[in-house]
């Protein structure tokens, strides 16, 4: 088995493509529109077979409550400190700078997309 994607639900899904595009790089893979279910369907990625990021938008539905059960979806990344510097200058929100976790000497920083998720980035381990 392997994990092929995680879903999140979005309220303005051009806002957030274009977050996971612009702002984290990300590649939009995919996007289908389900006139029968008033559903869209983006899948975003970075292009290297990894796993992928499914933003669902229902039509008609502007924002959703995100629950006390979600935690965060995590990417590794070269330089924490760099990557915040690159949400911060695209207009991204930094909530976590980098810096070592507390219990740990692992570099991580926290981002938030349009609708409040969560993005951690890990300093991959030179």
């Amino acid at each position: 088995m392997k994990i092929l994607h995680t879903m999140l639900r979005v309220g303005d899904l051009d806002r957030s493509i274009a977050f996971y595009t612009a702002v984290l790089d990300m590649k939009l893979l995919s996007r289908q529109d389900y006139p029968d279910g008033k559903f869209t369907l983006a899948f975003l990625g970075f292009g290297d077979g990894g796993a992928e990021l499914e933003l669902t938008h229902n039509w008609g539905v502007e924002k959703y409550e995100l629950g006390t059960a979600y935690g965060h979806v995590a990417l590794e990344v070269e330089d924490a400190y760099a990557a915040c510097e690159r949400v911060k200058a695209r207009g991204g929100r930094v909530t976590r700078e980098a810096g070592p976790m507390k219990h740990g000497s692992t570099v991580i920083a926290f981002v938030e997309d349009p609708d409040g998720y969560k993005v951690e980035f890990i300093q991959r381990k030179a």
